[in-house]
């Protein structure tokens, strides 16, 4: 019987990543929340440039809009669903979708990456063309090279929180996947 009551206690401890879907442009303030809190919590940005009628500015974003993910136990599911801005769990059957470590880790090395020179002697894609990324944490998963400049930029499915996520990734981490043409 104890036995039972440590295994219980140990899954209440073990933590997952979970995506948590927030209002509108309320991504910053959750997070703040949830860091108050003591919630692990993160919110991947990126930085563009935006140009009004009177000037340009670089500005922070979140990469994936009205996405935080939290880093929790079981116990703490209700405490993450009772910030002010958060509207639901992403869910996959009726319960939350567990996040894979290795899906973070990639975010975290993407954003983070930098940028490597092209190995000139390298085969030529083709836009449209599949490629497979080669190293890294998101080795072997499977894009669509969409543009070159400089570099190429594939886009990249994470399946958990079902948006597409554009990374510019060197021409060395990529390879092209040779298509059946059997179809």
């Amino acid at each position: 019987m104890s036995d039972l009551k440590i295994l219980k206690s140990k899954k209440n401890v073990e933590k997952f990543w979970y995506a948590i879907y927030v209002r509108s442009k309320g991504e910053k303030k959750v997070l703040v929340e949830l860091e108050y809190l003591g919630i692990e919590a993160y919110l991947p940005l990126i930085t563009r440039l935006k140009q009004w009628s009177d000037r340009k500015k670089k500005v922070e974003e979140p990469l994936f809009r009205s996405y935080v993910f939290v880093h929790i136990h079981e116990a703490q599911f209700f405490t993450v669903k009772s910030v002010p801005g958060v509207v639901k769990y992403i869910s996959f059957e009726g319960k939350p979708a567990i996040i894979p470590d290795q899906q973070i880790e990639a975010i975290h090395y993407f954003l983070n990456e930098q940028d490597e020179q092209e190995d000139i002697d390298s085969e030529k894609l083709e836009e449209g063309q599949l490629v497979r990324i080669k190293q890294g944490p998101m080795a072997g998963l499977i894009g669509r090279m969409i543009h070159y400049k400089n570099r190429y930029r594939l886009l990249v499915q994470i399946e958990a929180v079902g948006q597409v996520l554009s990374l510019n990734i060197p021409r060395s981490k990529v390879e092209p996947v040779a298509q059946n043409t059997a179809d």
